[in-house]
């Protein structure tokens, strides 16, 4: 049984993975920002599994949830940092100060407080996994998304980095997770278009095994979720 903490747990692909680990005997720490789908959780599973309210982007947030965790659980044998959000689909000259930054927040910043207050207890272990969500649009580009573009290139320079910073025995990963039928990718392509594509649950199914075999071999590889 492992120990896998998980940000952005309230909706999309962290919702979905809090599920499948679960249901093969994992114990999940997660996080998000919506109270309601997080005192959801807490109702559904008890201990081990552990819920909080938290936004990443807060570091004095993320350093109490990580400190409460670490004093009642083992370090993460998994560290997923898959919380993210994207702008609303536009030019980049039309995107305003204030969502841009937003952008970079969470998805740049918030994954650097994550590791920032976790990884320490990973590498007195000398063991663990940790898996940065990236995006096709990570490694190539399209139009009127270009903050999340911005910050997915980032998580893949970041990652791959912090792959050349970890002793033998640990990894960090970038990975793509796929095109999944989400809100996230509504928001970009239509709803239509969208749901020809596997929602979250079908993906989970699929993408957690893939994780949980992940290891120091696959250290600062750029991977995908077949």
């Amino acid at each position: 049984m492992k120990t896998i903490v998980i940000t952005g747990v309230t909706r999309g692909l962290g919702h979905a993975m809090v599920d499948e680990f679960i249901r093969q005997g994992h114990t999940v720490l997660g996080c998000g920002r919506s109270e309601k789908p997080i005192a959801a959780w807490q109702r559904v599973h008890n201990r081990p599994h552990d819920f909080a309210v938290v936004d990443v982007t807060v570091e004095k947030e993320v350093k109490a949830w990580a400190d409460r965790l670490l004093e009642s659980h083992r370090a993460p044998d998994l560290l997923i940092n898959n919380a993210a959000v994207i702008n609303r689909n536009a030019p980049l000259w039309k995107v305003s100060a204030e969502e841009f930054s937003n952008v970079i927040d969470v998805n740049i910043k918030g994954v650097a407080n994550v590791i920032r207050h976790f990884l320490p207890a990973m590498l007195r272990r000398k063991s663990g996994v940790v898996v940065n969500f990236s995006s096709g649009w990570g490694r190539s580009t399209d139009a009127e998304v270009a903050p999340y573009c911005a910050t997915k290139w980032a998580i893949e320079g970041l990652t791959q980095a912090l792959a050349q910073e970890l002793p033998e025995g640990m990894a960090a990963v970038p990975l793509n997770p796929g095109i999944i039928d989400t809100d996230m990718l509504r928001s970009c392509f239509g709803s239509s278009s969208a749901a020809d594509y596997p929602d979250a649950s079908e993906w989970a199914r699929s993408a957690v095994p893939f994780l949980l075999q992940l290891g120091p071999k696959d250290n600062g590889l750029p991977l995908t979720v077949s």
